[in-house]
């Protein structure tokens, strides 16, 4: 039977490369000279730190960050930005967490749209990916539009295609 998987999964090794290109242009820009700003990347939790003297300076490395990850087609909707903390002293960080895996809730929502759309197929969640199974591969293909036009927030993607 005919299926395909929906997931929510950055192409991590892209987000690494922004990282690394955004902290090299902290490095090389003038208006970051002798200040704290800088970026970090933690793997296995899959946090980017921005560090900053202050607010207005991690805005600035968060729309370098944007701008490198568009640059590496990476959507933005992938980053997950928490709130500016106070550190020692003078100093500001703020943790983007980089989403992976379809949430519970928007998986249900996923499943939902499937179940109203009155479509001859059949959804499930199996973990954080959700498994869209029918009987032909044009109904298959038109869920895949239907999810995408209904969940425009997330930045969706289709694996696991299966004749």
């Amino acid at each position: 039977m005919p299926s395909f998987d929906t997931v929510l999964e950055a192409d991590f090794v892209e987000v690494k490369n922004a990282v690394d290109q955004v902290a090299k242009e902290i490095g090389t820009r003038f208006d970051f000279k002798g200040t704290s700003a800088s970026i970090e990347l933690k793997e296995k939790d899959k946090e980017i730190t921005l560090f900053g003297d202050a607010d207005f300076q991690l805005q600035q490395v968060e729309d370098i960050l944007r701008n490198k990850m568009t640059k590496r087609n990476v959507d933005v909707r992938f980053l997950d930005i928490g709130k500016v903390e106070k550190i020692g002293g003078d100093k500001v960080k703020q943790v983007v967490k980089v989403r992976n895996g379809i949430a519970s809730e928007d998986a249900k929502k996923i499943q939902q749209t499937i179940k109203n759309s009155k479509m001859k197929v059949q959804a499930a969640i199996q973990g954080d990916a959700v498994r869209v199974t029918g009987a032909k591969r044009d109904d298959l293909q038109a869920a895949m539009a239907l999810i995408r036009s209904e969940l425009k927030e997330l930045p969706l993607g289709f694996n696991n295609f299966r004749d």
